[in-house]
């Protein structure tokens, strides 16, 4: 006798109410996803059985052949999908179906537009999962029994999706799980036998597990196989076509969206194992969530070990999706025996390296449709391979030829120019590789840093992106020319262009610097004659051993405690607001001038000004003096 006990009724976590409406508007047009995501849960859920299996067998006592069924009711309107995986107990159905304890849930949420194309991919992003079956269907009702809890402990719980579930004990002889839909009136396409082999094929058909579809309607034919129940990967490549490998990239990452490339290869030898790896098309919603789980779905001799195995791609790859099959490790291996298994660190590099590769040819195609795809990757991953710079010194020169920048002979913003593009331009006498760091794109280029070098043709990288600071720190040259900081110490130019020395220029107009270095004292470090400007008066210049502006600025947002710093100010004496300066007589105009010459010089750096007050007061008093003389 199964337990009897009114259902109890339970409302949806506010978040999955959002996405389940966002859902059946945003993904109409994709509805037959649907199958695709319960067959993929199915799936893992037998892995998960087979997995902890290994240490318990009797959890196979009764039903060792592992497979998932398909029943097509088309009387009853109803699709039924069965696992006889791991199955689920109370708390697990309560948790796995009422609520999203997905990272960064919220921010998700947050990004979407209304736009129901926009939205359906940032929703393949986030993941659908179960929820995908209230696109078809208006009830939807799932049994359950954990493989380890007994046929008494099974559970049902139901939802039209609207808001409430249900969740009852029930009695349930067979351990896993049955899905079972109740279609909508206007998804009656989805109850046609040939439809549904249709959708297991093309979506499912690399599940490593038998599926199966029995059509009750059709007692002649019963259950049969429609999938070919071997694992994808570990297929010849001259077997897979390239729709498979997209339609396995999908099934992994639940993106709808097929990926830019991929790579599929086995390693013999010293140690063996299989990777089909992907570089997606577009960047996941919570990319920049490094405490997000990331990496490879890792297996052992075709069995499930678990997902999100990181150990084997550093941080900065936390983008690519994939599957390593390993055959000399352990089947018992956990997080923390990867961490010390000594294979661990050479799979890792030759993993890493291999993505780099598979980026460099992409990078270096020649034809305008490969540099677009290029074009399109940076836009997405552009910043994360920055952060490969930083933390990846061993593959530094791979790194560098994948870095694209927006410079100052780009059209635009566009980020599509490469280190050997700016080296194949370069003067043969410039030794060094000129970039610009800046809080974004319309500052720096309108920079006053830029003046000489572009009136010397010398072009120079845009740095605007948050992490830049910390990258060009991790450059020291490339094809043997230097980095070189327009913004900070002095500027070197090329053989021929700064004949007269700092020293020199700084002489002739001694008392001038004096008597602006006296006035400036509590602000600058010290003033000097500039070389880098031609049509600013003036700009401010980072010393050589302090941090750049956007860096301290950023420190410092993150409540960091930092020392006293400021910056050194170069006044530019072919101007006519520093000759009209030099000519000042009156000591308090003067100073007030050169205030207001630092003040609009930091601004044009895109800083915040100390004492903002201060400088409308300066302006203010300038401004009514004019109007008193008469000048407009």
């Amino acid at each position: 006798m199964g337990k009897k006990a009114n259902p109890e009724t339970m409302g949806f976590q506010t978040e999955v109410r959002q996405l389940l409406h966002l859902m059946i508007h945003s993904l109409y047009s994709n509805k037959e996803i649907f199958l695709r995501e319960l067959i993929s849960n199915a799936s893992d859920a037998v892995d998960k059985l087979r997995f902890e299996a290994l240490a318990n067998p009797d959890l196979l006592t009764g039903d060792s052949e592992l497979n998932i069924r398909v029943v097509l009711d088309k009387e009853a309107k109803t699709i039924a999908i069965t696992d006889n995986g791991i199955g689920m107990s109370r708390d697990d159905l309560i948790e796995n179906l009422g609520t999203i304890a997905k990272s960064g849930t919220a921010d998700f949420l947050q990004q979407m537009t209304g736009d129901d194309k926009k939205d359906a991919q940032l929703i393949g992003q986030f993941g659908v999962g179960f929820y995908s079956s209230f696109i078809v269907a208006d009830k939807v009702v799932v049994e359950t029994r954990r493989a380890d809890l007994e046929a008494t402990d099974a559970v049902r719980w139901e939802s039209d999706g609207q808001g409430e579930f249900t969740v009852e004990p029930i009695e349930r002889e067979e351990r896993g799980t049955t899905v079972t839909l109740h279609l909508k009136e206007s998804e009656a396409e989805f109850s046609e036998a040939l439809r549904l082999e249709t959708l297991i094929r093309k979506y499912s058909d690399h599940i490593a597990f038998p599926v199966l579809l029995e059509d009750t309607t059709d007692d002649e034919k019963g259950s049969r196989t429609v999938n070919s129940a071997t694992a994808l990967w570990m297929r010849s490549r001259s077997e897979i076509d390239d729709d498979e490998y997209k339609e396995f990239y999908k099934y992994l990452s639940h993106d709808f969206v097929d990926p830019l490339i991929w790579s599929h290869n086995r390693v013999e030898g010293k140690r063996e194992y299989t990777s089909l790896l992907y570089i997606p098309a577009q960047a996941p919603f919570d990319l920049w969530n490094r405490e997000a789980p990331r990496g490879l779905k890792l297996y052992v001799q075709r069995v499930f070990i678990m997902d999100d195995a990181e150990q084997f791609l550093p941080l900065y790859l936390r983008f690519v999706k994939g599957v390593i099959d390993a055959s000399d490790l352990p089947l018992n291996v956990s997080r923390e025996l990867l961490q010390n298994n000594p294979q661990l660190a050479a799979m890792k590099t030759a993993m890493t390296r291999r993505i780099l590769d598979m980026l460099a040819k992409l990078a270096g195609a020649e034809s305008k449709e490969g540099r677009e795809i290029y074009q399109k990757f940076w836009k997405e991953f552009g910043q994360v391979i920055k952060e490969g710079v930083v933390e990846d010194s061993q593959n530094t020169d791979k790194l560098m030829k994948l870095l694209r920048f927006t410079t100052t002979h780009s059209e635009g913003d566009r980020q599509d120019q490469s280190l050997s593009d700016y080296v194949g331009r370069a003067a043969p006498e410039q030794d060094k590789i000129y970039y610009l760091l800046a809080d974004n794109h319309a500052t720096a280029k309108s920079s006053p840093h830029l003046e000489q070098l572009t009136k010397n043709g010398i072009e120079v990288l845009l740095l605007a992106d948050r992490i830049d600071p910390w990258m060009v720190d991790h450059l020291s040259e490339f094809e043997g020319k230097s980095f070189q900081d327009v913004g900070r110490g002095q500027l070197p130019l090329p053989e021929g262009d700064g004949a007269v020395t700092q020293e020199t220029m700084n002489e002739e107009y001694k008392p001038l610097l004096k008597k602006v270095q006296k006035k400036l004292k509590d602000r600058i470090a010290t003033v000097n004659v500039s070389q880098r400007l031609i049509d600013s008066p003036a700009c401010v210049v980072t010393a050589e051993q302090d941090l750049t502006p956007q860096l301290r600025r950023m420190l410092e947002a993150s409540g960091q405690q930092l020392p006293d710093s400021k910056p050194n100010f170069e006044i530019n004496v072919e101007h006519p607001l520093v000759q009209r300066l030099a000519t000042e007589k009156d000591d308090e105009r003067f100073g007030q001038l050169s205030n207001i010459l630092l003040d609009h010089a930091l601004l044009a750096e895109g800083a915040q000004l100390e004492n903002p007050a201060a400088y409308v007061q300066r302006m203010n008093s300038l401004l009514l003096e004019l109007d008193a003389h008469g000048t407009k």
